[in-house]
């Protein structure tokens, strides 16, 4: 694994040695950093109380521009995005190879260290992401109940993964990293002041990722329900599932939503304005036509 190494060689020597993903475990409320409940629940709080304190507390101030901040910002994450997908897959796409679709997102041997190390990582980042909010306050924009709700549920939905132990957790984390490279790519150029044709494929290929991540978890959440509570009942299912019940069905309600709401978002801010600008459009060529007509008569 050779970007495995490199990770585990790069890490080791910016921590001193004092974080190791070789050997990197993650146990619900021990001492690793961010694993206690309590502390994830917290964070979030805080994370709705500042953003909404914050805005309350600088509606008459002036907005911050911080073009510097929020380039170097979207810059890292779309770099880092890339980097840990890549090495989620450098480990992934060898376990599909080998045993299958269906190992990789059941077995429990498919839930490897290395996977779990990078997951943690992962789980990490969502907290960053938050930042993305924070700089939407300081800038005086708007704050819409997609985006609140999205940073801090995703937060929450990667933490009862991560101790819940699902195989499956690669399917929504590779797609949603696949995403964020795509999106904070956009948001860089856009900060840059470049525009781009694709604007509305980042919200499409947003929705197709749910597509993806809603019909996956709830694959597995039925055929584990099945296995332990109605495997005499005569319906089919494939066996049983690594992960807790309770985090699958976390994922399962979490995923849901953001596919409706992603959806609601969609519709309302391309599918209505396009409609619009064609409506627009017509009413422009007939009320054109209508003074060419008088003219020449």
């Amino acid at each position: 694994m050779i970007l495995w190494d490199h990770f585990n060689n790069l890490a080791i020597n910016l921590t001193n040695g004092k974080f190791k993903p070789s050997e990197f475990i993650f146990i619900k409320d021990s001492d690793v950093f961010m694993s206690e409940v309590h502390n994830v629940l917290l964070v979030i709080l805080l994370y709705y109380i500042i953003i909404f304190g914050g805005r309350f507390l600088l509606k008459n101030t002036k907005p911050l521009k911080l073009t510097l901040l929020v380039k170097f910002h979207n810059l890292f994450l779309t770099i880092i995005s890339l980097i840990l997908l890549l090495l989620i897959l450098e480990e992934l796409i060898p376990i599909i190879k080998t045993y299958g679709l269906f190992y990789s997102i059941c077995n429990v041997n498919a839930w490897t260290p290395r996977l779990r190390t990078l997951y943690y990582i992962n789980y990490l980042i969502k907290f960053w992401e938050f930042i993305d909010t924070f700089f939407l306050v300081l800038k005086h924009k708007k704050l819409t109940f997609l985006h609140t709700y999205h940073h801090g549920a995703t937060a929450l939905l990667c933490y009862t993964q991560l101790f819940g132990g699902t195989a499956i957790a690669w399917v929504p984390i590779t797609l949603n990293l696949t995403v964020h490279v795509i999106m904070y790519w956009y948001y860089f150029l856009s900060t840059c002041g470049i525009k781009v044709w694709w604007k509305e494929w980042v919200t499409r290929l947003q929705i197709i990722q749910f597509i993806f991540d809603v019909s996956f978890i709830f694959f597995t959440t039925y055929t584990k329900f099945i296995y332990l509570y109605l495997k005499d009942s005569g319906l089919p299912y494939c066996g049983d599932c690594a992960g807790t019940m309770n985090a699958m069905y976390w994922g399962a309600s979490i995923l849901s939503s953001y596919l409706v709401l992603f959806i609601f978002f969609y519709e309302d801010h391309y599918t209505h304005k396009n409609k619009n600008k064609k409506l627009g459009k017509k009413l422009d060529s007939t009320t054109n036509g209508n003074i060419n007509n008088k003219k020449s008569q």
